[in-house]
C-alpha cells in the first residue's frame, strides 16, 4: 500500500480536500486529487479532479448531507478510487491557533479543547474545523491528525505590532493581534528565493493575499513583521462579506442606539458587509467587475483604496518596499485590481507593465520600477501536506 496524506479544510457548508503522496517533502506533482463537498445541508455535491484537471467524480449527494456524512463519502470514494493507497494522516487547516500554537501539532483531546476555546475568535471557521476533527476521529480513530495554523506564521511579529493599546491585563489574557492566512504567506515565503532570487526574497516584501477573505503581510528576511488582520479574521481589508477595519464606536452605536444584540452585529459584520454590503450585488469580485452597477463599481473602488492604504502602512512598517506579491483568487486572476492597486501605489515608484499584467506573466513591473511586482500562485494545501510529512518524520 502506498502511504498518502489527506488535507482537509472544513467550512460552514463545504469540505475541501486534497490527497498527496506521503513523501519526505511533497511537491505539487505529488497531488493525487483535489476536490470538495459543497452545498452541505441543502444541495450537497461532490466533485474531485486529478492533478491534470480531469474530473474523477461529479456526484450529487442527498440534499441534507451533513459534514460527517460528507466526510464519510469522501473517504469511501478515496478508498475506491485509490485502492492501492493508505491514508496514514490527515492535516487540517485551522484558522486560529491563539497564543499557544506557533507550529503544527498532533491533535489530541487537549488540543481539541483549546481549539474549542478559540471559537469566539473565528466563529465562521473554527467550529467547522473542530467538527471535522471529531468526525474523522469517529470514522478512523487510529488515524493521525495534524493541526496546521493560519496564525502561526505571524508569531515573529514584534510586540508593538501585535499589541493593542488596551490595559495590559487584557493583552496578557490574549487580546492581541494574531494575523491570518499564515499558511499562504509561509508558502510564498518558502518559494520566493527560487522565484525572484535570494537577495530580493530576503528584502522588504509585501504580500497581498486577495480573495474572498483578504489580508496583506509585510515580511523582512521572509518573516512576518506586520499584517492587516488582527485578533480575528474580521479586521483589515474590505472582503467579500466582511467589513474589514471598523471604528469600535460603530459597534457601540449599533448596540446602544440601534439595540442590536451581539449575534445580530456578528451577522452584520461577518456576512452582510464588505463588497456585498457596499455593492448590494455580490461579494464575488468577478461579478462586480462584470457588473454595470455604479454601486458595484464603488465597492471595487473601496476595495482598491483599502489595499493601497494598507500597502502604505506596511511600507512604513518595513521602512520601504523592494517587492510586492499578489496572490490568492483576486490577486492571481483579477488583472484590473492589480493595475488599479499599482496605479494607486505609483508614489512608491511602482510602474506596471500592462501587457505583462493582462497576459498572465509572473513579473508584471517594468525594468524602471523601483519595486519589483510579481503574481505568484499560493498553495496552502501543499504547505499543510509538507507540515504533516515533516511532523510524522520527526
Amino acid at each position: 500500500m502506498n502511504p498518502t496524506i489527506l488535507v482537509l479544510n472544513a467550512g460552514s457548508s463545504s469540505i475541501k480536500f486534497s490527497l498527496f503522496g506521503a513523501l519526505r517533502r511533497p511537491s505539487r506533482g505529488d497531488v493525487l486529487c483535489e476536490g470538495q463537498c459543497e452545498g452541505l445541508g441543502h444541495r450537497a455535491h461532490l466533485i474531485a479532479k486529478d492533478a491534470r484537471g480531469t474530473v474523477l467524480v461529479d456526484r450529487q449527494l442527498r440534499p441534507e448531507t451533513s459534514h460527517e456524512q460528507a466526510l464519510k463519502v469522501v473517504l469511501s470514494w478515496i478508498e475506491q478510487q485509490f485502492s492501492g493507497s493508505d491514508i496514514i494522516a490527515a492535516g487540517h487547516r485551522i484558522v486560529h491557533g491563539g497564543a499557544r500554537f506557533t507550529a503544527p501539532v498532533r491533535i489530541d483531546a487537549d488540543v481539541v479543547a483549546e481549539l474549542r476555546r478559540l471559537i469566539p475568535l473565528a466563529p465562521l471557521h473554527q467550529p467547522h474545523h473542530v467538527a471535522a476533527i471529531e468526525a474523522l476521529s469517529r470514522l478512523h480513530p487510529r488515524m493521525a491528525q495534524i493541526a496546521c495554523f493560519d496564525t502561526a506564521f505571524h508569531h515573529t511579529q514584534p510586540r508593538e505590532a501585535a499589541h493593542f493599546a488596551l490595559p495590559r491585563r487584557m493583552t496578557e489574557e490574549g487580546v492581541r493581534r494574531y494575523g491570518f492566512h499564515g499558511l499562504s504567506y509561509e508558502y510564498i515565503a518558502g518559494i520566493l528565493p527560487e522565484t525572484v532570487g535570494p537577495q530580493l526574497a530576503d528584502g522588504k516584501v509585501v504580500v497581498a493575499h486577495l480573495g474572498n477573505g483578504a489580508s496583506m503581510c509585510a515580511m523582512h528576511a521572509r518573516k512576518s513583521v506586520a499584517t492587516t488582520m488582527g485578533m480575528t479574521p474580521l479586521d483589515g481589508l474590505a472582503m467579500g462579506e466582511r467589513c474589514g477595519s471598523l471604528d469600535p464606536g460603530v459597534v457601540l452605536y449599533l448596540m446602544q442606539e440601534k439595540g442590536l444584540a451581539a449575534s445580530a452585529i456578528s451577522d452584520l459584520l461577518y456576512r452582510e458587509s464588505g463588497l456585498l454590503g457596499v455593492s448590494g450585488v455580490s461579494g464575488d469580485m468577478r461579478e462586480l467587475l462584470a457588473s454595470k452597477s455604479p454601486d458595484a463599481a464603488e465597492a471595487v473602488d473601496l476595495f482598491v483604496y483599502r489595499v493601497c492604504r494598507e500597502l502604505g502602512s506596511l511600507a512604513a512598517a518595513l521602512g520601504g518596499v523592494d517587492l510586492l506579491v499578489f496572490t490568492a483568487g483576486i490577486g492571481e486572476h483579477a488583472w484590473q485590481i492589480r493595475r488599479s492597486v499599482c496605479d494607486g501605489a505609483a508614489w512608491l515608484g511602482i510602474e506596471i507593465d500592462d501587457a505583462a499584467n493582462t497576459s498572465g506573466k509572473p513579473l508584471i513591473s517594468t525594468p524602471r520600477s523601483r519595486v519589483s511586482v510579481w503574481v505568484i500562485a499560493t498553495d496552502e494545501d501543499l504547505m499543510i501536506a509538507r507540515h504533516v510529512s515533516a511532523l510524522l518524520a520527526g
